[in-house]
């Protein structure tokens, strides 16, 4: 039970990365409202850190299957902890933009090793409960995170980073609880490594891969764009703990579905799901689009959550489940760069709609190509059902 505890608490230092500082966003912009184009960099602290994990995952992934996975992630946790806790000293964008950089590389190590852990230790539809559990666990996390940032930003905006302390608690119940999984020797080593590669399905990684990248693309418009949307909405009015709550309840109600995900998955293709889940996010962004007041935002958030509840446990198992096992690793550092990739590039993508549309406009138009996406995957699902009953 230890080692399922550790390796949850590890899984939701990933979300803590970029939430904790969401709600921080607004009053950080102010402090450094001297420095030019201000509002954009400080929106890049946020997603930083996804940036560098999509750069080191593939290395992470890598290491995790050359080195082990338990070194892997007690030296990302150290890691996590000295870069994270920097933004308590730290008084320059560039300084914080650096801290934010190396913070990612340890974000990309923590959770291909925490994730590739999990597939190591279970199996079958244990696996995908525990998969649906680890997504719940970020999600819960991404609530307590968030409305935590939001209060000790109403305190000061340095505050936030205190939480980024608790990687040196989880640092030490990794060194006591893990263990590294047994690897079956061969003889055969390279070849067999060889023969493993040959049955890598590239195909269906690739349309994994990319299903991610423009799922983590839209969901960031949330943590990066909500706040400064709540603060038009409220006439500046908005406090940051409100956002906080407001986020929260988004990673609230993706928890609850994820706790769904084993149940779902034995009706369910995995095509299927991600066409269910986008409908879900889709929705949600429909509801902010037209929000006039914070309580529907809110409700937005919330069916958003719900959608976004199922596709998080959906991709991790669908690439555990086509990966060889001796290449597990490089496969889940694959999807972790893809996923943190689609945070980084939120901003950057969705700013020339942004522009000239404004923001609810922009929820309406992301969630009128989610809705699209989501008939083609549902179509997919069909088609293959169709298949292989002939």
């Amino acid at each position: 039970m230890l080692k399922l505890i550790t390796l949850l608490l590890a899984s939701s230092m990933t979300v803590m990365a970029g939430s904790t500082l969401a709600p921080a966003l607004p009053q950080i912009q102010r402090f450094f409202q001297d420095v030019p184009d201000a509002s954009f960099w400080v929106k890049l602290m946020l997603t930083m850190p996804g940036l560098f994990t999509a750069l080191s995952a593939p290395v992470s992934g890598i290491l995790a299957d050359r080195v082990g996975r338990k070194p892997l992630l007690l030296a990302a946790t150290l890691l996590y902890g000295l870069a994270g806790g920097a933004g308590l000293v730290l008084s320059s964008i560039s300084g914080l933009l650096v801290s934010r950089a190396v913070l990612g590389v340890a974000v990309g190590a923590i959770m291909t090793s925490s994730t590739t852990l999990i597939a190591d230790y279970y199996q079958g539809p244990q696996r995908n409960q525990v998969m649906g559990i680890q997504a719940a666990f970020v999600s819960f996390g991404g609530v307590a995170f968030l409305i935590l940032g939001g209060i000790l930003a109403d305190l000061g905006w340095r505050f936030p980073f205190l939480i980024y302390l608790m990687a040196f608690v989880v640092f030490g119940l990794v060194l006591v609880a893990i263990t590294e999984p047994r690897q079956e020797p061969t003889s055969q080593g390279p070849v067999q490594e060889t023969a493993s590669l040959t049955k890598i399905p590239v195909a269906g990684l690739a349309a994994v891969y990319l299903l991610v990248f423009g799922t983590m693309t839209a969901f960031y418009l949330v943590p990066v764009q909500l706040p400064f949307y709540l603060q038009g909405l409220s006439g500046g009015q908005a406090s940051n703990t409100s956002t906080g709550i407001a986020i929260g309840l988004m990673n609230l109600t993706s928890a609850l579905a994820s706790t769904r995900y084993r149940s779902i998955k034995a009706r369910l293709s995995f095509p299927a799901i991600m066409g269910v889940g986008f409908i879900g996010v889709a929705l949600g962004y429909g509801v902010i689009a037209q929000a006039s007041t914070y309580a529907w935002v809110t409700v937005g958030l919330a069916v958003a959550g719900l959608g976004l509840g199922l596709l998080i446990p959906n991709v991790n198992v669908w690439v555990n489940a086509i990966a060889p096992p001796a290449l597990r690793g490089s496969a889940v550092g694959g999807l972790t760069t893809c996923l943190f990739l689609g945070q980084f590039a939120s901003p950057i993508l969705t700013q020339p709609l942004i522009q000239p549309l404004g923001i609810a406009r922009t929820y309406g138009v992301v969630g009128v190509g989610l809705g699209l996406l989501a008939i083609a995957m549902l179509a997919f699902s069909i088609q293959q059902k169709s298949q292989r009953a002939l």
